[in-house]
């Protein structure tokens, strides 16, 4: 939606707030070239909302007494509290949250917010629990001072929980995966990207719990090996994004075992590289992916490649930067069967590729947007 056009509605819900107001008072309205009655300003937010920024529908609030009432009894606006880069999030969190038309919320979004830490999601804990039952999802993501208490606290509060991320926390150990997994049973979508301290136990409890799970990214959680991700692989067969970006200790035991998730689309093995051809070999019984990132898998040659075009046909998504094992053999093969599909394809810094213009890359795949997805 066009920023005038949101502008327009906002002014017409200014103008039926005023209008109101003034039959309130018997006056007169002004004539207008729209009116606007009580039931349609509801009726507008319902559209408009999900593309008005928080602060601004705050803002509405003070037009009018009546504008106010008739926000607050409409309960889809007041779902979603984002205090994304925010100063002061965590006061701002328990304020919120204490506030009537906060009651059923369902999307918190703290991403790389200031001033949160464990004692302001303990509060919420004590003081503010009725308000989080309904929450679905939870971004902490860089929230550096939130530790396993932190998490003990919050996932204690919201048992429907299904999306959790918590994006570079070097706090958060096994013991915090651990509380989450056990108050919060309806997780289907978990970041733990840049969790260091995290380890083969973690993944081991969340294979136990969470066997319909849908989406894990462990990107750069250097502590896990093929131990902890054979138990992933064994018990999650629901899995249909996994992000395992620079996990250089993995070997082909895991990478085989990605075969078994019939319903993988999404897959970031980028720095994957012990990765052997038998290994992509065996990822390409995978029909329905649509996204891989292979980008530094310095082991894979046409071989491996060849495999994934001819095992992969809906892929949409390709990078094989930095692959200096491949040639120009793999791309023909990857055109004859996924050319009407292909529509990103990195083959940057893939020395053994001799036709890797843009226009030559263009004949083998027509549908081809974006060249280059690795910097």
């Amino acid at each position: 939606m066009e920023v005038q056009n949101l502008t327009y509605y906002l002014q017409q819900a200014r103008e039926t707030a005023k209008q109101e107001e003034m039959e309130a008072k018997e006056i007169e309205p002004p004539q207008t070239t729209t009116t606007w009655n009580r039931e349609t300003v509801p009726e507008v937010m319902k559209i408009v909302s999900t593309k008005v920024p928080q602060r601004d529908l705050i803002s509405l609030l003070l037009v009018s007494p009546w504008l106010y009432r008739t926000l607050t009894s409409f309960p889809p606006l007041w779902m979603v509290l984002d205090f994304r880069e925010m100063n002061k999030a965590g006061d701002r969190l328990i304020a919120a949250t204490s506030l009537p038309r906060y009651q059923h919320v369902k999307q918190i979004n703290l991403e790389f917010a200031q001033d949160i830490e464990d004692k302001h999601l303990e509060v919420l804990q004590s003081k503010c629990s009725v308000s989080l039952q309904k929450l679905e999802s939870l971004n902490l993501n860089g929230c550096q001072k939130i530790s396993d208490k932190g998490i003990e606290a919050i996932t204690s509060t919201c048992s429907k929980l299904k999306v959790f991320s918590i994006y570079w926390n070097v706090r958060v150990t096994d013991i915090g995966i651990k509380h989450l997994v056990e108050n919060c049973k309806h997780i289907v979508d978990l970041n733990l990207s840049g969790c260091k301290t995290i380890s083969d136990k973690a993944l081991q409890i969340i294979a136990e719990n969470h066997q319909d799970l849908e989406s894990l990214n462990l990107t750069r959680c250097v502590k896990l090996t093929d131990g902890g991700l054979q138990q992933i692989l064994s018990k999650c067969s629901s899995l249909q994004s996994l992000n395992l970006y620079a996990l250089s200790s993995l070997t082909d035991k895991t990478y085989k075992k990605i075969s078994s998730l019939p319903h993988l689309k999404f897959l970031d093995l980028c720095g994957a590289q012990n990765l052997s051809d038998e290994g992509l070999s065996c990822i390409a019984r995978c029909k329905n992916i649509v996204s891989l990132n292979l980008s530094w898998c310095v082991r894979v040659t046409d071989v491996g490649v060849v495999a994934i075009a001819e095992g992969c046909t809906s892929l949409e998504f390709l990078s094989l930067f930095g692959i200096v094992g491949v040639k120009d053999r793999c791309l023909e093969v990857l055109s004859r069967f996924c050319s009407k599909t292909v529509t990103t394809l990195d083959v940057n810094g893939c020395v053994g590729i001799k036709r890797r213009s843009r226009d030559e890359l263009l004949q083998l795949f027509p549908r081809l947007r974006c060249f280059k997805v690795h910097s």
